[in-house]
């Protein structure tokens, strides 16, 4: 067994039902396998989870997976070198529109109801309608400048030609995102669950597609930290993915994905019930109070067993963000060093990773046998 260099570690997780690998690690005692005592601390915002692990208050954190690059290029906020030694989940998001917004969609189109997934042209007749009128844009929100939700948000507008000129798109909080639907101050969002969930139930929402509708197998949340941190605690770093894959694996199975629900509803972490956090994790998309789900069997990956490369951050989903970053308009291909990819998504360290967790397999058959 390896032995970290460092064994209190604090995490910062986002309240989002992607977060479970973190919150099984902890629960199901994985990290306490590796010699780990995590403390993890939830954060309310994506820019202050960020913020907090380039000051130190933060030993690692689940992010965005365009966030490591952001945070390395200094996009948004000073130059930090952040790594990524594990991908935690692909797909995950949906777009959720305000009922009101679904009425005018209907009304506008002369429709008696909408087919799922839902196209975005048909909000161009809204969009019209309410230039005519001198009526304010439609406002969507994301949660984070740099992130998949926005970059999805953006392709799925663009199959219609619509432009970021034809609505405000805003930055806010995956747990803030039911309330400001609830209050019209946004008439729709891309977010992560449960929050399209909630909002479902609540009987303010359309989830009118997800994001796996939009890009199939994208990575959506990774392992961030400090460059720093890895250069001077390797072994910390490796029991901790090492940890954190085997909750992943552990999220394979159906019926642990129904004991997982039961853990992230828990106060300290999402404080959400068990019917808004289990569906998306049993591949099951709430689309309507008035309609019945859609099944989505990749709503959430964290794992597969026929499909190793998950988990591994590969450098071609690095480039690939970055190539996203590019058509948002939020980066030149001149302005990204070289090696910047290879420096920051690093399937070395995972590598190095998965022979411990074949070394411990083979002990413990020894042991057993």
């Amino acid at each position: 067994m390896i032995e970290p260099e460092q064994t209190e570690l604090t995490l910062g997780f986002i309240p989002l039902t992607d977060s479970a690998p973190l919150i099984v690690a902890k629960e199901m005692g994985f990290f306490s396998q590796w010699g780990l005592n995590v403390k993890l601390q939830k954060q309310n915002s994506w820019a202050t989870l960020r913020d907090k692990l380039h000051a130190g208050l933060l030993d690692a954190t689940q992010m965005l997976a365009p966030m490591p690059l952001a945070s390395s290029l200094g996009l948004g906020c000073a130059k930090v070198k952040v790594i990524t030694p594990l991908v935690l989940s692909l797909n995950g998001n949906a777009i959720t529109l305000s009922e009101k917004l679904h009425q005018e969609i209907l009304q506008e189109n002369n429709l008696a109801h909408v087919t799922l997934p839902l196209a975005a042209y048909l909000l161009e007749k809204v969009i019209n309608v309410r230039k005519k009128q001198n009526r304010p844009k439609l406002r969507f929100a994301t949660v984070f400048p740099y992130s998949c939700h926005y970059y999805q948000l953006r392709d799925w507008l663009a199959s219609a030609n619509i432009s970021e000129k034809d609505l405000d798109i805003l930055v806010v909080p995956p747990v803030n995102m039911v309330a400001f639907l609830q209050s019209g101050e946004i008439d729709g969002c891309c977010v992560g669950g449960p929050w399209n969930a909630k909002a479902v139930r609540a009987g303010i929402g359309l989830t009118a597609l997800t994001s796996f509708d939009i890009w199939q197998d994208s990575p959506e949340k990774v392992l961030g930290l400090l460059a720093s941190f890895q250069k001077s605690k390797p072994n910390t770093v490796i029991a901790l993915t090492a940890a954190l894959k085997q909750a992943c694996i552990w999220l394979e199975s159906i019926p642990n994905r129904f004991e997982a629900a039961r853990l992230l509803s828990s106060d300290q972490y999402l404080d959400a019930s068990v019917d808004v956090i289990a569906p998306s994790l049993i591949g099951s998309c709430l689309t309507h109070i008035s309609m019945p789900p859609r099944a989505i069997p990749s709503y959430n990956q964290f794992s597969k067993s026929s499909n190793g490369s998950i988990n591994t951050p590969e450098y071609i989903r690095g480039e690939w963000l970055i190539s996203q970053m590019v058509n948002a308009g939020q980066l030149k291909y001149v302005d990204v060093p070289t090696n910047l990819v290879k420096e920051v998504f690093r399937p070395d360290i995972y590598q190095q990773m998965r022979l411990k967790l074949e070394d411990q397999a083979v002990q413990f058959y020894r042991r057993s046998g």
